[in-house]
Formats: structure tokens, sequence, C-alpha cells
């Protein structure tokens, strides 16, 4: 037994008397630690390599994450400095839904059939412009203005695109009061032109418009805004019944029309939704119904009233389909859509 005493003095002579009674616990401790440890170092080494997310880039929406310069951020997020119009941040890998647009329309219906097929579809064959505006109506608007107000609605873009087009079916996404319809209507006259022209609006406005706008709209009736019989009485003073053609529905229903009906445009001005999304909605359904060789353009991509958004939607649907922007003022313009391509 002196021996084994002898050996346990030895053991325990650098440890300080206070520690001693606890000596076993703490070398049972450090063995059960050190045994763990080792045991999760085993596994670890023999675990499958976790797959890379399944997350797929479509191949039209590839070049988002390739050809520039990015960063990634802890979320996933690549802030590209390849376009030096935006700040804006783009996703390496864009949700599947945020590309999911109808590609190809119904055959074309020709240019000169146009309105009378709307109408047909839409107004029971007849001109909404026929015995407009009733007594009743009328008493309610305003004076119709044959140059209602508007927002950059004379702006030298239109004259520009539509010289150089040549359009015989201009689209127009948002049209309040009717200002850019009919000045587009009055330069395509001067240019011996007949454009129809196509105006895809609610006419319900947006919350609180009146508290703006209290001179140029008529009050509300039952609810109902009146800003449709104000645009067709704006028409009718301008003299441009015959060729500018009121939708009243959402842009994304009109478009989804459009679509499916084969009328197409050679022109399209997209200045509906302010925020990213509407814009976003708006311009890739509407590019569904652009003529190959036709051009679109839009408002507010230099103004407060965009706060990004629409510049954000634009440059991002430039990148997706390899086309440019040239900022005109505070309009912006895509290059002309490429022939033979279905899905641009």
């Amino acid at each position: 037994m002196k021996p084994r005493a002898a050996a346990a003095a030895v053991l325990s002579s650098g440890v300080p008397a206070k520690l001693r009674p606890h000596l076993p616990r703490i070398t049972a401790f450090l063995i059960v630690f050190s045994v763990g440890y080792s045991l999760g170092i085993v596994s670890s080494s023999t675990r499958p390599t976790p797959k890379p997310s399944q997350t797929v880039i479509r191949p039209h929406a590839a070049h988002l994450t390739a050809g520039s310069s990015s960063t990634t951020t802890t979320t996933g997020v690549a802030a590209s400095s390849s376009n030096g119009t935006t700040g804006a941040d783009y996703p390496r890998s864009p949700p599947h839904d945020l590309f999911r647009f109808r590609d190809e329309c119904a055959e074309a219906v020709p240019g000169d059939a146009v309105l009378q097929t709307l109408m047909d579809k839409l107004f029971d064959g007849e001109s909404p412009y026929a015995s407009f505006p009733p007594d009743h109506t009328a008493a309610l608007l305003h004076p119709a203005a044959a140059r209602p107000r508007g927002w950059g609605s004379t702006g030298a873009v239109f004259a520009e695109l539509i010289e150089e087009v040549r359009p015989d079916t201009i689209l127009e996404l948002g049209a309040f009061l009717g200002a850019s319809a009919l000045h587009m209507a009055a330069v395509a006259r001067n240019l011996s032109l007949s454009p129809a022209i196509l105006c895809v609006d609610d006419f319900r406005g947006w919350p609180a418009f009146r508290g703006r706008f209290r001179r140029d709209v008529p009050a509300q009736r039952y609810g109902d805004a009146l800003l449709l019989p104000q645009f067709m009485a704006n028409v009718v003073a301008a003299g441009a019944a015959e060729r500018v053609l009121p939708l009243p529905f959402s842009t994304a229903s009109a478009l989804a029309a459009l679509c499916q009906w084969g009328v197409y445009a050679d022109l399209i001005e997209v200045d509906a939704g302010h925020d990213f999304h509407s814009a976003w909605a708006d311009i890739n359904l509407a590019w569904a119904v652009l003529r190959p060789g036709g051009v679109m353009f839009g408002h507010d991509y230099f103004t407060g009233a965009d706060d990004r958004g629409v510049r954000r939607a634009v440059t991002l649907f430039a990148k997706v389909k390899g086309l440019t922007v040239r900022p005109h003022g505070q309009h912006w313009i895509l290059s002309p859509k490429p022939h033979g391509d279905a899905r641009r």
C-alpha cells in the first residue's frame, strides 16, 4: 500500500489543497468531454455533403448573375455594379414566379381591324362614344378639356417615337384624364398617321387622389369616381373619338385579354402603377403583345413619384431580356423588341 500512497502523493503534489477533493470529478468530466469531442469529429467526417440549393435560374435570367461584378451578402442578395443607372440589388436566384409570364399570344388581328374587334368583344359591337354623354352624366362632369391635365404628357419622347415607329396601334397603360393619349393622337395626325390608341385604365384613380386634383376631376357619385366619362368627354372634345378607345379594366386583365385575342401594338407606353411589383407585371405582360420591332417606353424613370419602383422594374427587365434602357428626360425607352424570338 505504501507505493500507491506515494504515487498518489506525487500526482496530487501540484494540485492546490482546495481542489484535491474534486479531482476525481474533474478527471471524469475531462474524459467524457474528450470522448464526445472525438465522436463528433468522426461523425462529421463521414456525413454526406449537403446538396446545393435547388433554386433554379431560368436560362433567360441567367445573365443576372453571370458576367457582372457583384458581392453576395449573408442574405443571398447580390449587389450588382454592372449598371450604373441604379444601385439596386438583384437576387442571385430569382423566385420562379418572378419570370413566369406568358410568352406567346394568339395569331395577330390585322391592324385595321383592331378597333372593331375590341368593340365587338367589349361593347357589343357599338362604339362607347355613341350618344355620349347622356344628359344625366353630362351634368356631373367638368367642362371637357381637349388638353386635360397630365404629367410629362407632352414630352418630346412621344413625337420622337411616333415618328420613328410610325405605329398602326398604340397601347397606353394608365390613361387618367387622357392627356398623353390625346397628345399622341395630335402628334400622329400631324404626321398623317391614324393609329388606334388603346387606353387601359380602371378609371378608379387611387386613394386620396381627389385632394390633389379636385379642380380637374368631377365629384364622386355614389362611390363612382366618374373618371371614365370624364376621359371620354375629353376625347370627344378633342375630336379623337374615332381613334382613341378606352379599355376600362385592370392592366393585368386587359393585357391577358389582348394576348388571348391577338391584339398587338407597335408602340406601348407604361404609366400605370408606380410600385415595383405593379410596374414589373405591367412591363412583362405588355411585352407579350408588343410586335417584334416595336418599342416600349414609359414615365417616372427619374421622378420623385417613382421612388425607385419603376426604375428598378425597368432595369431588371432589361437585364433579363438583354435589352438596353435609354433615359429620355423623365421617361425610359427600351431597345426595340427583337425579331424571331417568341420569348421576347
